[in-house]
């Protein structure tokens, strides 16, 4: 492994340096760049960057010094926006290719928790198909599990608005597992993304719901169920948001509405009665003689409540050796009833 030029500190233009193309992070808070840019005024950059230096020739026959930055792009960022001329870098000794420039990227963002779950995926995919990284080397290389690399892979499996959400820390990491195990089934596993975002569902709730899906997939092939049921399960889910099972059985059947509050029962409710008033069914329209006022009425004219603000990663009430395990043991295709 390449050192460093007499382990020295160089001071270099900040006009001079490239970005790193191989850089894995992809989302820089603008705020948190303009507080790193106030702290750089006021103190200078505390720790050196990290470049790779090149001779190339110029046009008049001369030589010219031209730098790429291997680590470092919030503090490069930031003195930028503190109207820093020069920075502090460690040059390294060998111009490194382009596997190891991803390489030292992710290492260092890793080790600074700088990287979101889905441009820590992309970086590692990108690791194992461009430059044919096996997920055990990249597992050594960061410190982590084989499974930790191939569980954080699985992520680009999901729906791009899934994997917004979950970038946009709409969603926690744990939200995925039961997401992911429904890859095969898209509308259901939309239903599920839908619900976890409306009724902010905690994991462990998330994970309940996705078994009884699993659930119903085993239930469904064991009886023959009519396509004209299958689309009345679908509307009346879709109608209601929230999931709805029907089960038919020798002498009638079983309708089970999901529901996970007080409040989202008095929605439903509230719903079912505005549908049961415009089919205008004469024997079941007396049960919306409860006047609806207030808050109800807005519910009953299809207004969305105002969203629970609640940030995704409070929403993930497993407990911390559950964290640890589900880390390094998730796999979707082993997920069980």
């Amino acid at each position: 492994m390449p050192g460093f030029y007499n382990n020295a500190i160089f001071w270099i233009e900040v006009d001079k340096i490239k970005p790193n193309p191989f850089q894995p992070r992809k989302e820089f808070d603008e705020a948190k760049l303009n507080d790193l840019a106030k702290s750089i005024r006021q103190y200078g950059v505390l720790q050196p960057l990290t470049v790779s230096r090149r001779e190339v020739q110029k046009e008049d026959g001369g030589i010219a010094a031209e730098y790429e930055l291997i680590a470092g792009e919030r503090r490069l960022r930031a003195s930028k926006i503190a109207g820093i001329a020069q920075v502090p870098v460690l040059i390294r000794e060998a111009y490194d290719d382009d596997k190891t420039k991803l390489e030292l990227a992710i290492i260092e963002n890793l080790q600074r928790e700088d990287l979101n779950s889905i441009d820590r995926a992309k970086a590692f995919d990108k690791l194992a198909k461009e430059f044919n990284f096996k997920h055990v080397e990249i597992a050594e290389k960061i410190g982590k599990s084989r499974e930790y690399v191939s569980n954080t892979i699985r992520l680009l499996g999901m729906p791009q608005e899934m994997q917004d959400a979950l970038r946009d820390g709409k969603i926690s990491e744990g939200h995925t597992r039961p997401i992911l195990m429904l890859a095969d089934r898209p509308q259901e596993q939309q239903t599920l993304f839908r619900e976890i975002l409306l009724k902010r569902l905690t994991v462990r709730d998330t994970e309940n719901i996705a078994r009884r899906i699993a659930v119903d997939r085993v239930r469904k092939k064991e009886y023959l169920f009519s396509p004209e049921v299958i689309e009345m399960e679908r509307e009346l889910s879709d109608a209601l948001g929230t999931r709805v099972a029907i089960e038919p059985k020798e002498h009638g059947g079983k309708l089970s509405i999901d529901y996970t509050s007080e409040d989202d029962l008095r929605a439903i409710f509230i719903a079912l009665q505005k549908r049961i008033i415009e089919a205008k069914e004469p024997v079941l329209a007396n049960l919306s003689s409860t006047p609806i006022t207030g808050e109800e009425s807005k519910i009953g004219a299809g207004e969305i409540p105002p969203p629970d603000t609640t940030p995704a990663e409070a929403l993930d009430d497993r407990s911390k050796d559950e964290k640890e395990r589900d880390e390094n043991t998730f796999d979707p295709t082993n997920f069980s009833i």
